[in-house]
């Protein structure tokens, strides 16, 4: 790709692609920690809402600290300091950034600090994919009209499944079946952060101890964020959802080609072109060889028949028909790798995945018996997981999206494993946000 030698003439130029981080977590200090060692990439903002945040990571990134002092986003600027801040929306008041990374974990702020954003004109890396969720296809289409990019974040599953599907379409394969690894059982989706420790193989105060959130990995076990992740797949790829949500067999990469291509070829899919994540347990609990836990990958055929000889001829892994083969990656690294997001949109203009249709939504589902006048507290939480959807069902249905499902209070009882519905919810005070979500509802092209 070449983006490393874009950067390095930059670098040689004076000229670095500047860039504002908002939300300062594990993700944004993966990135910082990679970003100063990174020629030709200038970090002159961080973002966060909670005061501290900003400069502890900074520290634990090993920032230097006279690089941490500048005053304003304009002494970052002009000195090539990083300036730390509590007003996100302060970094788009004002042309000088090339990039800006939104990274916090709130819908409704993702959505804001992306349109903002580009309003001024900067590129945006989507790493908040329960905002890519609720509102990416229109904000991709925004970004379409102001001629800057909306990517989602490279290093982050999503955009490296795209990335494979990507290849095997270029290469003019047929894909059978895309997606990512995890360590998931049936019945997980009731957990909540008081339970998501002993899912994870770990006590709660260890997980104090090493500063891991309790919603984040809530999110992970419960199967949201699987089906947060794989909805930004299909809505970037045109891969569709299975039918009754995200199903996850367990499965060792060796198995992918026999397993990951449809029924009527002898594999598990519903039919060709599905995305569905990939167990690193048995259904009894033991784990799985070789499995994807950390990884994603893709599953393909060749209709040529000289093509699958080339299989078996270069030692492909394929089923038993020759003609289904796979490609993984068996790790991710998540903020390390967002360098190449940004590059690749300030230097290319080219996002690494971008959604092109709003094809595939994740509607909030009560985790247990919620009474009338529960306020719901979203992805993570105690009182609903998300689950993966086709788009046309759910927006026919009115289902209600996981990313509306924060801070909203039930104007009626549900009950546990109801899909909830517009009706069920009072209405909220995120009326710019329904009123977005309103929009990319019609504009879809069911």
């Amino acid at each position: 790709m070449n983006l490393s030698v874009l950067l390095a003439e930059r670098a040689s130029l004076g000229q670095p692609v500047r860039v504002g981080l908002i939300g300062a977590g594990k993700f944004g200090t993966m990135f910082l920690a990679q970003a100063r060692h990174t020629p030709g990439i200038h970090v002159a903002a961080v973002a966060d809402d909670e005061p501290e945040r900003g400069s502890t990571a900074l520290a634990l990134a090993h920032w230097a600290p006279t690089k941490a002092v500048a005053r304003s986003l304009g002494d970052a600027l002009n000195t090539g300091g990083t300036w730390v801040t509590t007003e996100a929306l302060a970094l788009t008041e004002k042309a000088g950034l090339d990039v800006v990374i939104e990274a916090t974990g709130s819908p409704a702020q993702g959505i804001r600090h992306a349109l903002a954003a580009m309003d001024s004109g900067m590129h945006v890396i989507m790493v908040n994919l329960a905002a890519d969720a609720l509102a990416g296809p229109l904000l991709a289409a925004r970004a379409r009209e102001k001629d800057v990019v909306y990517s989602l974040a490279y290093g982050d599953q999503p955009a490296l499944i795209c990335e494979l599907v990507d290849w095997a379409r270029t290469c003019g394969f047929e894909v059978a079946a895309a997606g990512k690894g995890a360590k998931w059982l049936p019945g997980q989706q009731a957990t909540t952060p008081e339970t998501v420790w002993q899912h994870w193989g770990m006590t709660p105060e260890r997980a104090r101890a090493a500063g891991l959130s309790a919603r984040v990995f809530t999110s992970l076990v419960d199967g949201t964020r699987s089906a947060l992740e794989l909805a930004a797949v299909c809505n970037a790829t045109g891969l569709l959802p299975p039918a009754d949500g995200l199903q996850a067999p367990p499965c060792g990469a060796h198995d992918l080609p026999r397993i990951f291509k449809p029924t009527w070829d002898g594999g598990r899919m519903e039919a060709m072109g599905q995305v569905e994540v990939v167990s690193s347990l048995e259904r009894d609990g033991r784990a799985v060889a070789n499995d994807l836990r950390w990884g994603v990958y893709v599953t393909y055929r060749t209709p040529a028949h000289y093509s699958s000889l080339c299989f078996d001829e270069y030692g492909l892994l394929t089923d038993d028909s020759g003609a289904y083969a796979a490609r993984w990656r068996a790790n991710h690294l998540l903020g390390m790798e967002l360098g190449v997001s940004v590059a690749s949109a300030a230097l290319l203009h080219t996002p690494t995945g971008s959604p092109r249709d709003f094809s595939a939504d994740v509607v909030a589902v009560a985790k247990h018996d919620l009474p009338a006048g529960t306020e719901l507290d979203g992805a993570g939480g105690f009182t609903v997981w998300g689950k993966l959807m086709a788009a046309q069902h759910a927006v026919t249905q009115k289902y209600l999206p996981i990313g509306l499902a924060h801070g909203t209070v039930l104007a009626r009882a549900v009950n546990a494993g109801q899909i909830l519905s517009w009706a069920d919810i009072a209405p909220s005070g995120h009326s710019d946000i329904v009123d977005m979500r309103r929009e990319m509802e019609r504009m879809a092209r069911f």
